[in-house]
């Protein structure tokens, strides 16, 4: 027979390990903050956008978005970049390869990492394909701080959010074609609109903070 101790320590692992389940699964806790894609312009510096043909439920299919913009930006000279930005909870969506739903067909391939921006000193994913005149860049934002490293971010989350409420990240992309040769990547109408972008984005927690 099971003495009384024995069983209160049972009762009190059983109730542990329901903890996870109790939260994702039947109450499904998640932490709504106040930034939004809408915060971002539509117009950034000289660049005037317009929204993709993509249908209203492709970011949730593709990447469990919530909610998502994407946008082709063109300056006055006719160059153009594509943005994405979304926000899920479901991460490894998120930064598994997002350029095979992003520029499908492209056929990028990963040429390395910058700190890009003074303000922010953001990690950016580089992406080019063969001839380089194709390039992507992503960047990814959990709890207001940039990740360097997804999968380490996620082994080191995974603990505490099997006991907490579910936290978003946020994946921006940008793609821009026909580019000069041995561009650099903070030379770039790329990186420009990149930038701006973040930028608005945490307008909104820049402002709540001072609060």
């Amino acid at each position: 027979m099971i003495s009384t101790r024995q069983a209160l320590s049972v009762i009190v692992i059983i109730l542990l390990a329901l903890i996870p389940t109790i939260i994702h699964s039947y109450l499904d806790l998640k932490t709504v903050d106040t930034l939004s894609t809408n915060h971002i312009s539509q117009v950034i510096d000289s660049y005037v956008s317009k929204p993709t043909q993509r249908k209203a439920e492709w970011g949730e299919d593709t990447f469990a978005c919530y909610d998502w913009i994407e946008r082709i930006y063109t300056n006055q000279q006719g160059k153009s970049v594509r943005l994405f930005v979304g926000r899920s909870y479901d991460h490894k969506r998120l930064y598994h390869h997002p350029d095979l739903a992003l520029s499908y067909g492209k056929d990028l391939r990963m040429i390395g990492e910058v700190k890009y921006s003074e303000q922010f000193n953001i990690p950016v994913k580089l992406l080019a394909n063969d001839t380089k005149f194709v390039i992507a860049a992503y960047a990814l934002l959990y709890d207001k701080q940039f990740v360097e490293n997804a999968i380490s971010h996620q082994l080191m989350s995974s603990i505490v959010q099997l006991i907490t409420p579910r936290k978003p990240m946020t994946l921006f992309y940008v793609e821009q074609e026909n580019m000069p040769e041995k561009s650099r990547f903070s030379e770039t109408e790329a990186a420009v609109v990149l930038e701006k972008a973040i930028k608005d984005f945490l307008t909104e927690t820049t402002q709540t903070d001072h609060l």
